[in-house]
């Protein structure tokens, strides 16, 4: 049984009937024994950070997750599930997340192409053409960073998947970083490190290959 956690905020019913189209067993819920029962747990997420963590907070998952996490369970975060995983969020000043991987979360620039934090060179670098549009809204590709990637199993690189979002993850650990992806620059579009896996798009809207990326978890 896969727990999607229930704290009122994030697109629940299409990720668990995507889990389900893929085969799995899925409780919505935000239970703290039928999370601890579950095998493996998935933290979806839309909307504004810090209401995510003040929603978590009052329904007590955020030591569960912790916890959970810290047993070795397999964890997926999408969206802002991602980006609930590090230390803090920029978004409406400086908000404390999980603290789980080391980094932050920081918005798209306004005006001036992305600080490539990976080291990847930026596309209008030398230009003054302005931003596209925040947030980012549409489909765009992923390029991996190795071979040994368990969401990605199968799925070729550079395959586009569905984003909506204003915020990036930026990772102190590089080793972190799972796949890249382009918008003005380059950001971290996903993370593995050990049993914990997220991704900044979001896999139940991104039709074959999304379901790909949800299989590979429900086969971990």
């Amino acid at each position: 049984m896969i727990a999607i956690i229930n704290y009122d905020m994030g697109n629940l019913k299409s990720v668990s009937k995507a889990l389900e189209k893929v085969g799995a067993k899925v409780v919505v819920t935000r239970d703290i024994k039928q999370i601890k029962k579950a095998s493996k747990i998935v933290l979806p997420g839309v909307g504004a950070y810090t209401r995510c963590m003040e929603n978590l907070t009052r329904y007590g998952l955020v030591d569960v997750i912790k916890e959970e996490i810290k047993s070795g369970k397999w964890f997926l975060g999408i969206c802002l599930g991602l980006q609930l995983l590090f230390e803090e969020s920029e978004e409406f000043g400086p908000t404390k997340g999980l603290g789980l991987l080391k980094g932050s979360v920081k918005r798209f620039p306004v005006g001036a192409p992305l600080a490539a934090p990976l080291g990847v060179p930026h596309i209008r670098a030398q230009q003054a053409a302005p931003l596209p549009k925040i947030p980012m809204i549409g489909w765009n590709q992923i390029k991996k960073t190795r071979a040994d990637l368990k969401l990605f199993r199968d799925v070729p690189d550079e395959t586009y998947f569905y984003f909506v979002h204003s915020y990036f993850v930026s990772p102190k650990d590089k080793d972190v970083v799972a796949t890249t992806t382009d918008y003005e620059g380059s950001f971290c579009s996903s993370v593995q490190k050990d049993h914990v896996l997220a991704c900044q798009f979001h896999p139940e809207k991104s039709q074959k290959w999304g379901l790909k990326v949800l299989e590979n978890f429900v086969g971990l």
